[in-house]
C-alpha cells in the first residue's frame, strides 16, 4: 500500500477551481485559465505522503525554484507568470504560490545524472547500465560519471513509483523529435546548474525536470533544482564508495527504516508520525541548501 496517510481537503478560494492534490503541490485553475500552483509543507517518502509536515518546506521549494528559473531563462523558458497571491487566498499561501502558464505537459520525468547513486546504482550493480546506457566497470556509490547522462522515467500517480525507462522507450512514447529536445534541454540545464552549485561548494549529483509545450515552445515547469527534486551533496565531504551526506529528505528515509520507527516499508501499514527532532533536522537541511545555493539567509516562518 502507499499514497496519502490522510488526504487533505483543498482550500476553497473564490475564482479558483481545484484540479489536483499532489504529493507536495496543490493545483488550481483561475478564471483566466492560468494554473495556480501551491507548494505545501507535505513530505513524501517511499511512495507515501507522510502524516507529518516540515515547516517552511513549501516556501523554500518555491523561492529556490524562482532563484533557479532566473539563472536558467537563457537556456529554456519557464512557466512562471506571477508570484502575486490570488484574491481571497489563505494567508499561508504567501511565498509558496506561483501563477503559471497552462502547458501541454510531456508525460516523462527528465532525469539528469552526473554521479552514480539511488536507482541508477541499483541497476548498475546488476547490469553495468543505467536506463540501458552502458557505464564503465569499477564505479561505486557516489562515483562521478564520465559525463552526465539523460535517464528518463515515466511519471507515476500519487502512491506509485516513477519507473526508469530507456531513451528509446521515451522516444517511443513522446516521439523521436520531442525526446531529442528533452535530452538536450535536460543536459544543458543540469550542466549549468552543476557549475553554479559547484561554485558554492555543493555537488549536484542528479536531478529531475518536467517540461511542457506552449505553442511548440519547450517550457520548464513545476519545481526545479530543489532538495525535493535533486540530490545535493556537500563537496568537502564527498567520498565515493559510501552513501553521501545530503541536503534533502534522506534523514527522514533513514529514520523510517530504522528500528526507532518500527515500520515495515514493504508492509501494508502507513508510516508513523515523525519525531520532532527528525522534523527539525530536515527543516534545517532544506534551509541550509537554500542558503548555501543563494547566499541569502533563510527567514524561517516569515
Amino acid at each position: 500500500m502507499s499514497g496519502f496517510v490522510e488526504k487533505p481537503k483543498p482550500a476553497e478560494v473564490p475564482g479558483l477551481v481545484h484540479l489536483h492534490t499532489g504529493k507536495v503541490r496543490d493545483l488550481y485553475r483561475n478564471e483566466a485559465g492560468e494554473l495556480v500552483m501551491v507548494a505545501t509543507d507535505r513530505m513524501s517518502a517511499y511512495d507515501w505522503v507522510l502524516p507529518t509536515e516540515i515547516p517552511d518546506k513549501g516556501r523554500i521549494l518555491t523561492q529556490l525554484s524562482l532563484w533557479w528559473f532566473d539563472r536558467l531563462a537563457d537556456l529554456v523558458p519557464h512557466h512562471v507568470l506571477s508570484t502575486e497571491l490570488p484574491p481571497g487566498a489563505p494567508a499561508d499561501w504567501a511565498g509558496r504560490t506561483l501563477i503559471c502558464r497552462a502547458l501541454d505537459m510531456v508525460p516523462v520525468e527528465c532525469v539528469a545524472r552526473g554521479y552514480l547513486t539511488g536507482s541508477g546504482l541499483a541497476e548498475y550493480r546488476q547490469t553495468r547500465t543505467v536506463c540501458g546506457l552502458a557505464l564503465p566497470e569499477g564505479l561505486e556509490d557516489g562515483s562521478e560519471l564520465p559525463s552526465p547522462i539523460f535517464t528518463p522515467a515515466t511519471k507515476a500517480a500519487v502512491g506509485e513509483h516513477d519507473e526508469n525507462v530507456s531513451y528509446e522507450e521515451a522516444a517511443r512514447q513522446v516521439g523521436a523529435e520531442t525526446a531529442a529536445r528533452l535530452r538536450q534541454a535536460t543536459l544543458a540545464v543540469y550542466s549549468r546548474a552543476r557549475e553554479i552549485a559547484r561554485d558554492r561548494g555543493i555537488i549536484l549529483a542528479d536531478t529531475k525536470f518536467e517540461f511542457g509545450f506552449d505553442d511548440g515552445d519547450l517550457v520548464l515547469a513545476d519545481e526545479v533544482l530543489t532538495p525535493d527534486s535533486s540530490r545535493f551533496w556537500p563537496a568537502d565531504s564527498w567520498q565515493p564508495g559510501r552513501p553521501q551526506p545530503s541536503f534533502d529528505k534522506q534523514y527522514i528515509r533513514d529514520w523510517l527504516t530504522s528500528p526507532a520507527a518500527a515500520w515495515d516499508r514493504h508492509g501494508e501499514q502507513p508510516p508513523p508520525p515523525l519525531p520532532d527532532e527528525v522534523v527539525e533536522r530536515t527543516s534545517a537541511k532544506y534551509a541550509e541548501a537554500y542558503e548555501r545555493l543563494t547566499g541569502v539567509k533563510w527567514a524561517a516562518g516569515a
